[in-house]
């Protein structure tokens, strides 16, 4: 029985990427950062052997590695929020970059000393390329991150390919935006999906925004999931974006989730706040995936109106259980 090891394990694609691993009858074990119930909202537990700690911490992060001697690794934990990273980047770096280091460490140092393969699979993001020199972009567009968040996922990214090239398999996934009815609130679009239901239902008036105007690749989180597992069933490891490939503004998603509760003049009920804005928020993101189509046999299975009706329905089937 082949073991994994899941960091950010009780996030969405988490959630997703360990269903998909118990399916194939893996032994999965998750890196959390609290093992309470109210903590783990998108785990399996019973499924699921967990382990609790800071990924800040290195010394932690070897122990658990060490302790596992998992056949592969899939690193998902981030301090997500690119808005939250202009707050605090010494955390976001510890956490999102750092971390991705010390796993990559740990992970070798298994393999010297046993002689077994360790597979390593990082959860990159399209903030790596900032404010892009082409669109869409492709793994060959120059990485050009324009906020904290991106910086520090610039270097995980980076030090992937130093030890892809120090002989490890070690592969990246430069995930686009991807959304499900698992997306906490403190995201954008979960923000907007769950007020609509609020809205229609009467039980909110209005929805605050930073910006209508911003354009990214919504994909399906679950489609997300299967990529970065795909990524290390392949004979060789390298970097894949995983996009849908097009692209839609903020005001297309509200459009949609206001749609579908029923209120066409969703701009009567929609407001913008400078407050929620990013200092600098990249104009358009939109991924080419043509490689990960061709090598991995990946392609995007829910469609843009899909995703967020799937979305506004679970809010809707939430507040009916209130």
């Amino acid at each position: 029985m082949p073991t994994a090891l899941i960091t950010g394990i009780s996030g969405q694609d988490g959630f997703y990427l360990s269903e998909l691993l118990i399916a194939s009858g893996y032994e999965v074990h998750g890196i959390v950062r609290s093992s309470t119930a109210a903590d783990l909202p998108s785990v399996p537990m019973e499924s699921v052997q967990l382990h609790e700690l800071d990924v800040a911490s290195p010394g932690d992060i070897d122990d658990v590695v060490r302790s596992v001697a998992p056949d592969e690794i899939f690193n998902l934990a981030a301090l997500s929020s690119v808005y939250r990273s202009w707050q605090d980047p010494v955390l976001t770096a510890e956490v999102n970059a750092i971390s991705v280091a010390q796993l990559l460490e740990s992970a070798w140092r298994i393999q010297e000393r046993t002689g077994k393969a360790v597979r390593f699979a990082q959860a990159s993001s399209a903030e790596i390329f900032g404010r892009a020199s082409e669109s869409p972009q492709t793994e060959l567009t120059p990485i050009n991150p324009s906020s904290p968040y991106g910086a520090a996922k610039a270097y995980a990214h980076h030090i992937v390919g130093v030890y892809r090239q120090r002989g490890m398999f070690a592969s990246s996934c430069i995930f686009y935006n991807h959304e499900s009815p698992r997306r906490p609130e403190s995201f954008v679009t979960r923000k907007i999906t769950s007020s609509a239901a609020r809205i229609a239902s009467g039980l909110q008036d209005k929805l605050e925004l930073g910006s209508l105007e911003s354009r990214r690749d919504w994909g399906w989180a679950p489609d997300f999931a299967n990529a970065i597992r795909l990524a290390l069933t392949v004979d060789r490891p390298d970097d894949f974006i995983i996009a849908t490939g097009e692209s839609h503004s903020v005001a297309d998603f509200v459009e949609c989730a206001f749609a579908r509760v029923g209120i066409d003049d969703w701009r009567s009920v929609v407001s913008i706040n400078s407050e929620f804005s990013r200092p600098v928020d990249p104009a358009e993101q939109v991924g080419d995936a043509s490689k990960a189509r061709r090598v991995l046999g990946w392609a995007p299975t829910v469609s843009f109106r899909g995703i967020v009706e799937a979305m506004v329905d679970e809010d809707l089937r939430i507040l009916r259980q209130q």
